[in-house]
Protein backbone atom coordinates (compact mmCIF):
# COMPACT_ATOMS: atom_id res chain seq x y z
CA UNK A 1 0.00 0.00 0.00
CA UNK A 2 1.50 3.32 -1.10
CA UNK A 3 -1.29 5.49 0.45
CA UNK A 4 -0.99 7.78 -2.55
CA UNK A 5 2.59 8.68 -1.60
CA UNK A 6 3.54 8.64 -5.30
CA UNK A 7 2.36 12.25 -5.41
CA UNK A 8 5.42 13.29 -3.43
CA UNK A 9 7.63 12.53 -6.44
CA UNK A 10 5.84 15.58 -7.93
CA UNK A 11 5.63 19.15 -6.63
CA UNK A 12 4.24 19.27 -3.07
CA UNK A 13 3.14 22.90 -2.52
CA UNK A 14 4.02 24.46 0.80
CA UNK A 15 1.77 25.53 3.65
CA UNK A 16 3.26 29.01 4.00
CA UNK A 17 6.12 27.98 6.29
CA UNK A 18 9.20 30.00 5.37
CA UNK A 19 11.39 26.87 5.38
CA UNK A 20 9.04 24.56 3.51
CA UNK A 21 11.19 21.84 1.97
CA UNK A 22 10.92 18.97 -0.45
CA UNK A 23 14.00 16.76 -0.62
CA UNK A 24 15.15 13.60 -2.37
CA UNK A 25 18.08 11.55 -1.10
CA UNK A 26 19.73 8.58 -2.82
CA UNK A 27 22.68 6.58 -1.51
CA UNK A 28 24.37 3.31 -2.35
CA UNK A 29 27.38 1.16 -1.63
CA UNK A 30 28.70 -1.69 -3.76
CA UNK A 31 31.01 -3.91 -1.67
CA UNK A 32 32.47 -5.67 -4.73
CA UNK A 33 33.75 -2.49 -6.40
CA UNK A 34 34.00 -0.59 -3.08
CA UNK A 35 32.21 2.35 -4.72
CA UNK A 36 29.57 4.41 -2.92
CA UNK A 37 27.64 7.63 -3.44
CA UNK A 38 25.65 10.33 -1.63
CA UNK A 39 23.18 12.19 -3.85
CA UNK A 40 20.63 14.66 -2.52
CA UNK A 41 18.50 17.54 -3.78
CA UNK A 42 16.67 19.94 -1.43
CA UNK A 43 14.10 22.42 -2.74
CA UNK A 44 13.07 25.33 -0.50
CA UNK A 45 9.96 26.82 -2.08
CA UNK A 46 9.61 30.04 -0.10
CA UNK A 47 13.34 30.78 0.09
CA UNK A 48 13.52 30.18 -3.67
CA UNK A 49 16.63 28.03 -3.22
CA UNK A 50 17.83 24.63 -4.36
CA UNK A 51 20.73 22.72 -2.84
CA UNK A 52 22.39 19.55 -4.07
CA UNK A 53 25.01 16.98 -3.13
CA UNK A 54 26.66 14.66 -5.63
CA UNK A 55 29.65 12.84 -4.12
CA UNK A 56 31.15 9.51 -5.20
CA UNK A 57 33.74 7.41 -3.39
CA UNK A 58 36.02 4.47 -4.10
CA UNK A 59 38.05 2.61 -1.49
CA UNK A 60 36.84 5.05 1.17
CA UNK A 61 38.06 8.19 -0.62
CA UNK A 62 36.21 10.71 -2.80
CA UNK A 63 36.63 10.47 -6.56
CA UNK A 64 34.09 13.14 -7.59
CA UNK A 65 32.52 15.94 -5.57
CA UNK A 66 29.95 18.51 -6.66
CA UNK A 67 28.14 20.31 -3.83
CA UNK A 68 25.94 23.40 -4.36
CA UNK A 69 24.05 24.94 -1.47
CA UNK A 70 22.42 28.06 -2.97
CA UNK A 71 21.24 27.33 -6.48
CA UNK A 72 18.20 29.01 -8.09
CA UNK A 73 14.85 27.42 -7.27
CA UNK A 74 13.12 25.09 -9.71
CA UNK A 75 9.53 23.86 -9.78
CA UNK A 76 10.58 20.61 -11.46
CA UNK A 77 10.51 17.35 -9.55
CA UNK A 78 11.61 13.77 -10.32
CA UNK A 79 8.16 12.80 -11.60
CA UNK A 80 8.59 15.09 -14.60
CA UNK A 81 12.39 15.05 -14.67
CA UNK A 82 14.54 17.20 -12.38
CA UNK A 83 17.68 18.88 -13.71
CA UNK A 84 20.05 20.25 -11.05
CA UNK A 85 23.79 20.99 -11.24
CA UNK A 86 24.35 18.63 -14.17
CA UNK A 87 22.20 15.83 -12.73
CA UNK A 88 19.03 14.52 -14.35
CA UNK A 89 16.81 12.68 -11.86
CA UNK A 90 13.73 10.93 -13.24
CA UNK A 91 11.18 8.91 -11.30
CA UNK A 92 10.54 6.42 -14.10
CA UNK A 93 8.00 4.67 -11.86
CA UNK A 94 7.23 6.84 -8.82
CA UNK A 95 8.54 5.36 -5.55
CA UNK A 96 9.70 2.21 -7.34
CA UNK A 97 12.29 3.14 -9.97
CA UNK A 98 14.47 6.25 -10.33
CA UNK A 99 17.16 6.85 -12.93
CA UNK A 100 19.98 9.35 -12.33
CA UNK A 101 22.18 10.59 -15.18
CA UNK A 102 25.23 12.84 -14.98
CA UNK A 103 27.97 13.67 -17.46
CA UNK A 104 31.10 15.75 -16.98
CA UNK A 105 34.53 15.70 -18.66
CA UNK A 106 36.10 13.25 -16.19
CA UNK A 107 33.03 11.64 -14.63
CA UNK A 108 29.65 10.32 -15.73
CA UNK A 109 27.00 8.02 -14.31
CA UNK A 110 23.92 6.16 -15.47
CA UNK A 111 22.33 4.50 -12.45
CA UNK A 112 18.90 3.13 -11.50
CA UNK A 113 17.41 2.78 -8.02
CA UNK A 114 14.93 -0.15 -8.16
CA UNK A 115 12.65 -0.98 -5.25
CA UNK A 116 13.95 -3.61 -2.82
CA UNK A 117 11.85 -2.85 0.27
CA UNK A 118 8.96 -0.47 -0.55
CA UNK A 119 9.00 3.12 0.65
CA UNK A 120 7.01 3.80 3.81
CA UNK A 121 6.35 6.89 5.89
CA UNK A 122 8.75 6.46 8.80
CA UNK A 123 7.04 9.21 10.81
CA UNK A 124 3.67 7.46 10.62
CA UNK A 125 5.28 4.08 11.33
CA UNK A 126 6.80 5.15 14.64
CA UNK A 127 4.82 3.64 17.49
CA UNK A 128 6.06 5.79 20.36
CA UNK A 129 4.63 8.90 21.94
CA UNK A 130 7.81 10.82 21.09
CA UNK A 131 6.85 11.59 17.49
CA UNK A 132 9.36 13.17 15.15
CA UNK A 133 9.71 16.94 15.16
CA UNK A 134 7.17 18.68 12.91
CA UNK A 135 9.81 21.37 12.36
CA UNK A 136 11.84 18.83 10.36
CA UNK A 137 9.22 17.11 8.20
CA UNK A 138 5.55 16.21 7.95
CA UNK A 139 6.18 13.17 5.73
CA UNK A 140 9.41 11.18 5.48
CA UNK A 141 9.29 8.28 3.03
CA UNK A 142 12.10 5.74 3.36
CA UNK A 143 12.82 2.53 1.50
CA UNK A 144 15.66 0.41 0.17
CA UNK A 145 16.78 -0.09 -3.40
CA UNK A 146 18.97 -2.23 -5.60
CA UNK A 147 21.24 0.10 -7.54
CA UNK A 148 22.57 -0.94 -10.93
CA UNK A 149 24.18 0.76 -13.90
CA UNK A 150 27.65 2.15 -14.40
CA UNK A 151 30.01 5.01 -13.72
CA UNK A 152 32.86 6.26 -15.92
CA UNK A 153 35.77 7.86 -14.06
CA UNK A 154 38.64 9.29 -16.11
CA UNK A 155 37.80 6.95 -18.97
CA UNK A 156 37.41 3.80 -16.88
CA UNK A 157 33.94 2.28 -16.83
CA UNK A 158 32.78 0.31 -13.77
CA UNK A 159 29.55 -1.65 -13.53
CA UNK A 160 27.63 -1.07 -10.29
CA UNK A 161 25.55 -3.57 -8.34
CA UNK A 162 24.88 -2.11 -4.91
CA UNK A 163 22.19 -1.45 -2.35
CA UNK A 164 21.07 1.56 -0.37
CA UNK A 165 18.26 3.61 1.08
CA UNK A 166 16.48 6.47 -0.58
CA UNK A 167 14.14 8.98 1.03
CA UNK A 168 11.67 11.74 0.22
CA UNK A 169 11.09 14.48 2.79
CA UNK A 170 8.15 16.90 2.69
CA UNK A 171 7.46 19.69 5.18
CA UNK A 172 9.40 22.36 7.06
CA UNK A 173 13.14 21.77 7.40
CA UNK A 174 14.47 23.81 10.32
CA UNK A 175 17.86 22.31 11.16
CA UNK A 176 18.32 24.87 13.92
CA UNK A 177 15.52 23.20 15.91
CA UNK A 178 17.78 20.21 16.56
CA UNK A 179 20.78 19.99 18.84
CA UNK A 180 21.79 16.58 17.53
CA UNK A 181 20.54 13.54 15.68
CA UNK A 182 21.93 10.14 14.69
CA UNK A 183 20.77 7.75 12.00
CA UNK A 184 21.50 4.14 11.00
CA UNK A 185 20.22 2.74 7.70
CA UNK A 186 21.70 -0.74 7.16
CA UNK A 187 20.56 -2.81 4.19
CA UNK A 188 21.33 -6.43 5.04
CA UNK A 189 22.20 -9.05 2.45
CA UNK A 190 19.28 -11.31 3.49
CA UNK A 191 16.66 -8.69 2.51
CA UNK A 192 16.12 -7.15 5.96
CA UNK A 193 16.77 -3.48 6.78
CA UNK A 194 16.59 -1.01 9.64
CA UNK A 195 15.59 2.64 9.37
CA UNK A 196 16.48 4.19 12.70
CA UNK A 197 16.72 7.88 13.62
CA UNK A 198 16.95 9.50 17.04
CA UNK A 199 16.78 13.29 17.26
CA UNK A 200 17.35 15.56 20.26
CA UNK A 201 15.86 19.06 20.20
CA UNK A 202 17.47 22.20 21.57
CA UNK A 203 15.21 21.67 24.61
CA UNK A 204 16.54 18.15 25.16
CA UNK A 205 13.41 16.36 23.94
CA UNK A 206 13.84 13.03 22.12
CA UNK A 207 11.99 12.06 18.97
CA UNK A 208 12.28 9.10 16.62
CA UNK A 209 11.71 7.71 13.15
CA UNK A 210 12.13 3.95 13.31
CA UNK A 211 10.99 0.87 11.43
CA UNK A 212 12.41 -2.55 10.61
CA UNK A 213 11.86 -4.66 7.50
CA UNK A 214 11.92 -8.37 8.36
CA UNK A 215 12.18 -9.46 4.72
CA UNK A 216 8.40 -9.51 4.32
CA UNK A 217 7.12 -6.12 5.48
CA UNK A 218 7.97 -3.02 7.48
CA UNK A 219 7.37 -3.43 11.20
CA UNK A 220 7.11 -0.80 13.90
CA UNK A 221 10.10 -0.49 16.20
CA UNK A 222 9.13 -0.02 19.83
CA UNK A 223 12.56 0.71 21.28
CA UNK A 224 16.06 1.67 20.18
CA UNK A 225 19.22 1.88 22.30
CA UNK A 226 22.32 3.16 20.57
CA UNK A 227 25.85 3.89 21.70
CA UNK A 228 28.59 5.42 19.61
CA UNK A 229 32.20 6.44 20.07
CA UNK A 230 33.67 9.45 18.28
CA UNK A 231 36.77 9.65 16.13
CA UNK A 232 39.48 12.24 16.74
CA UNK A 233 37.89 14.68 14.26
CA UNK A 234 35.03 15.24 16.78
CA UNK A 235 32.13 14.65 14.38
CA UNK A 236 32.60 11.25 12.75
CA UNK A 237 31.92 7.91 14.42
CA UNK A 238 34.62 5.34 15.09
CA UNK A 239 32.33 2.56 16.36
CA UNK A 240 28.65 2.13 17.16
CA UNK A 241 26.36 -0.43 18.77
CA UNK A 242 22.60 -0.43 18.18
CA UNK A 243 19.92 -2.59 19.79
CA UNK A 244 16.27 -2.47 18.74
CA UNK A 245 12.99 -4.27 19.37
CA UNK A 246 10.24 -4.69 16.78
CA UNK A 247 6.47 -4.84 17.25
CA UNK A 248 6.66 -8.64 17.57
CA UNK A 249 8.90 -8.18 20.60
CA UNK A 250 11.95 -9.54 18.77
CA UNK A 251 15.23 -7.87 19.71
CA UNK A 252 18.24 -7.44 17.46
CA UNK A 253 21.74 -6.01 17.92
CA UNK A 254 24.38 -4.77 15.50
CA UNK A 255 27.77 -3.11 15.40
CA UNK A 256 29.31 -1.19 12.54
CA UNK A 257 32.62 0.02 11.20
CA UNK A 258 33.16 3.03 8.91
CA UNK A 259 34.02 2.63 5.22
CA UNK A 260 33.90 6.29 4.16
CA UNK A 261 33.14 9.75 5.54
CA UNK A 262 32.03 13.16 4.26
CA UNK A 263 30.89 16.43 5.84
CA UNK A 264 28.10 18.73 4.65
CA UNK A 265 27.69 22.24 6.04
CA UNK A 266 24.22 23.76 6.52
CA UNK A 267 25.11 27.21 7.89
CA UNK A 268 24.49 26.71 11.63
CA UNK A 269 24.44 22.92 11.35
CA UNK A 270 26.91 20.28 10.17
CA UNK A 271 26.21 16.74 9.01
CA UNK A 272 28.67 13.85 9.01
CA UNK A 273 27.74 11.23 6.41
CA UNK A 274 29.34 7.81 6.66
CA UNK A 275 28.83 4.50 4.91
CA UNK A 276 29.21 1.62 7.32
CA UNK A 277 29.62 -2.13 7.20
CA UNK A 278 27.05 -3.50 9.65
CA UNK A 279 27.10 -6.88 11.40
CA UNK A 280 24.32 -8.27 13.57
CA UNK A 281 24.90 -10.60 16.49
CA UNK A 282 23.00 -13.31 14.57
CA UNK A 283 25.51 -13.17 11.70
CA UNK A 284 23.93 -10.91 9.09
CA UNK A 285 26.07 -8.46 7.11
CA UNK A 286 24.89 -5.24 5.53
CA UNK A 287 25.97 -1.85 4.26
CA UNK A 288 24.42 1.58 4.40
CA UNK A 289 24.32 5.13 5.62
CA UNK A 290 25.28 6.26 9.12
CA UNK A 291 24.57 9.94 9.70
CA UNK A 292 25.10 12.37 12.57
CA UNK A 293 23.99 15.99 12.74
CA UNK A 294 25.28 18.72 15.06
CA UNK A 295 24.07 22.21 15.89
CA UNK A 296 26.92 24.72 15.93
CA UNK A 297 28.81 25.51 18.00
CA UNK A 298 28.96 21.88 19.07
CA UNK A 299 29.61 21.48 22.79
CA UNK A 300 28.86 17.77 23.08
CA UNK A 301 25.91 15.94 24.53
CA UNK A 302 25.47 13.27 27.20
CA UNK A 303 23.46 10.53 25.53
Amino acid sequence: MSNGYERFESLAPGDGNARWNQSFYYQFYDPKTRIGALIRVGLLENLRETNSWFVFFKDGLPIYNRVNMNLPYTFDRPANGLKVAGMYIHAVEPLKKTRILFSDVDFSVDLCWDERNPMANAIAMDSGKETFSSEMAHVHLEGTSNITGHIVHRGQRTEINGTGFRDIGVGPRNWDALKHYRLAWPVFEDGTALAGVRAISVNGDNSYMRMYHDGKKWLRVTNIDEKQTYAEDTFSIATAHWKWTDENNKTYEMTCKPLLRWFFSLDTFIMCEQIMEYRTTDGRVGYGLYENGYRLPWTGIDV
